[in-house]
């Protein structure tokens, strides 16, 4: 049998973030399922990103998620503003423009708003979580908010799947049990976090400070991975390791994967969690409007269940040590969490 070929989605800087046909995983030989675990967690380990084609979410189910998700975020504000994101250890409900400081660890967060994230975003939980309710707009009388809750509920369990399926394609790429990580993705402790970047003017990006505006300031996503799902205006950026920043230009049907902090924490930091950003992409061709148009995405970030102590993975550290003290992977992303809001 040929060895699987793996694309590159990105090569610029000494960035190389492949593209990676998950189909072989999830359905082909051992020896392709081998091969495709090990390219994946190789593009974790060197990007910190990999792109994922035939990753078996059916093209008319994103397309349902982005409709619905623009639907949403053209109700009123008033509407909006009722279903107010309201703790840290909840993490569910809408914000608002300008409300969210992305963070670095460790960073102060009292300059992030010198130069404002331009984005409005509803955050997801799993649903009967006592007391911690999602917020979502009243169903009564309202059919479009109905089909809301239906299609997000149904695709925080979609993205559920495919989460524990990387997470078994990281440990098969690992050399540890393929259902190592089953144990620590089951409950579900994610969050679908759905953003709408308004169309704004042009002007609001050329800054008299010399600063660059931006659409989600320069960041490290937390948990374990993120699943997101882009439109075509694309924007995302990601810090290469000459400390340029290199577009992620979107790849229809695909999924852009990344690892996040717990996830680095965790591999004793054999896996990367890479730095990036949304800026606002330049139009195609110059068609002398004013404005640049909406740009929506959808992201879906994967944690290990809350209950969880995370500390080094086996093979990580038995010849380096380990370098973090374990902790309970909820109690690490309410600390994250509470630097951001």
């Amino acid at each position: 049998m040929a060895d699987i070929k793996v694309d590159q989605a990105v090569a610029q800087d000494d960035l190389v973030i492949p593209l990676i046909d998950f189909s072989a995983f999830l359905s082909g030989t051992p020896a392709q399922k081998q091969q495709t675990a090990q390219a994946v967690l190789n593009g974790f380990q060197t990007a910190g990103f990999i792109y994922l084609s035939n990753h078996g979410i059916p093209a008319s189910t994103i397309s349902s998620v982005f409709a619905n998700s623009a639907k949403f975020f053209a109700r009123p504000q008033d509407q909006k503003n009722a279903l107010s994101w309201y703790s840290p250890e909840a993490n569910r409900g809408y914000s608002g423009y300008g409300r969210e400081k992305v963070a670095l660890p460790d960073e102060d967060t009292a300059a992030l708003r010198a130069v404002p994230d331009l984005k409005e975003s509803l955050e997801i939980g799993r649903e009967g979580e006592p007391g911690m309710p999602n917020m979502w707009p009243p169903t009564e009388g309202d059919e479009d908010a109905r089909v809301f809750k239906e299609t997000m509920l149904a695709f925080h369990d979609t993205c559920k799947e495919l989460h524990m399926e990387l997470m078994r394609a990281i440990a098969l790429g690992m050399g540890i049990d393929e259902k190592w990580f089953d144990g620590y993705t089951d409950v579900g402790d994610n969050t679908l976090r759905l953003l709408h970047y308004p169309g704004v003017p042009k002007s609001v990006f050329k800054r008299d400070d010399g600063q660059l505006q931006v659409r989600a300031g320069e960041h490290s996503d937390y948990g374990s991975l993120t699943l997101l799902f882009q439109d075509a205006r694309g924007g995302l950026q990601v810090r290469s390791p000459k400390g340029t920043f290199v577009n992620a230009t979107p790849i229809e049907g695909t999924i852009v994967v990344n690892a996040g902090d717990l996830l680095a924490r965790w591999s004793n930091d054999t896996i990367k969690s890479t730095k990036h950003r949304v800026v606002e992409p330049p139009p195609k061709e110059d068609d002398g409007a004013d404005n640049y148009p909406p740009r929506y995405s959808v992201a879906y970030f994967c944690n290990p269940n809350f209950e969880k102590v995370i500390e080094a993975l086996p093979g990580t550290y038995e010849k380096t040590g380990k370098k973090y003290e374990g902790i309970k992977s909820g109690e690490y992303l309410v600390k994250r969490l509470t630097a951001t809001y």
